[in-house]
């Protein structure tokens, strides 16, 4: 009974991972197969029958994506540490109220995600040009850091709030201070949180549109590229374009998965 469960298991994950990688999947088909057997064709074939970069090479001509390619990896970068810069903070100070209190405010915080971008983003584009922040690398950054601080502080929280409280007070009988108890042991001990929180906010920047129109129309970034691409109705161009802006998201996680565990999740501690 137990190894059909583990079966069962099995199917279950293969199914969903399936699932999810077949969009991917056919993002590749489609950018590194002929025409006539994906778009050209009545019926689209499912697996690849053969291969080129004709559609990756017309998607780059005329099209400058080395310069929004690195604007959009930045602001992303920036994002993702603004949002542990003042996430880690604001979660730890959180994990040291009530449970209930601590996750009332942090579902509190996700209420800017709850307003259309749009409004927001008219706004704090007034401001910024008061400020002289306007079509700049570090206020997008700060705008599009809105939505992913929210995020950051959530799982944050959830990693502190695991972490047996008899620690911090032992650290703080050894001589170590609130930032450096922080720094040393809680952080260190919530590296799969901290991973994650960088990635999510990485991802939520990497492909924000909304902001990233309104606050830097002069300088775009590599998703407002894509998006002129995909109005003109250049599909394969739009394809190819769209690979591009995937791959870093691939990396990106394939360099941070040693991190990415749930143990603190359920209150485990693992070296």
């Amino acid at each position: 009974m137990q190894l059909l469960s583990r079966a069962m298991q099995y199917v279950v994950a293969t199914f969903m991972s399936a699932l999810f990688l077949y969009p991917l999947y056919i993002l590749f088909l489609i950018s590194f197969s002929p025409i006539q057997y994906t778009l050209g064709s009545l019926r689209p074939l499912q697996w690849p029958q053969g291969f080129t970069l004709q559609n990756l090479v017309l998607a780059l001509q005329g099209t400058n994506l080395i310069d929004p390619m690195l604007r959009s990896l930045l602001t992303a970068s920036l994002v993702g540490a603004i949002a542990l810069l003042l996430g880690i903070p604001a979660a730890y100070g959180l994990s040291r109220l009530t449970s209930t209190l601590a996750n009332t405010i942090s579902t509190l915080l996700f209420f800017v995600n709850m307003i259309p971008a749009l409004v927001i983003a008219i706004p704090v584009s007034v401001s910024f040009i008061d400020l002289h922040l306007y079509n700049t690398v570090l206020g997008l950054a700060l705008a599009q850091g809105l939505i992913a601080l929210p995020f950051s502080i959530f799982l944050l929280l959830g990693a502190f709030q695991s972490l047996p409280k008899d620690l911090e007070n032992q650290a703080r009988v050894d001589g170590a201070g609130m930032l450096r108890t922080l720094y040393t042991l809680l952080v260190p001990l919530s590296k799969s949180a901290v991973a994650a929180a960088f990635l999510i906010s990485w991802m939520l920047s990497w492909d924000e549109f909304t902001f990233a129109t309104i606050l830097s129309p002069i300088t775009p970034t590599l998703p407002y590229v894509i998006y002129t691409n995909i109005t003109r109705g250049n599909i394969l161009a739009s394809s190819a374009l769209a690979l591009v802006l995937t791959l870093p998201v691939v990396i990106l996680t394939i360099m941070l998965q040693r991190y990415l565990r749930g143990e603190y999740l359920s209150g485990g501690l693992h070296g």
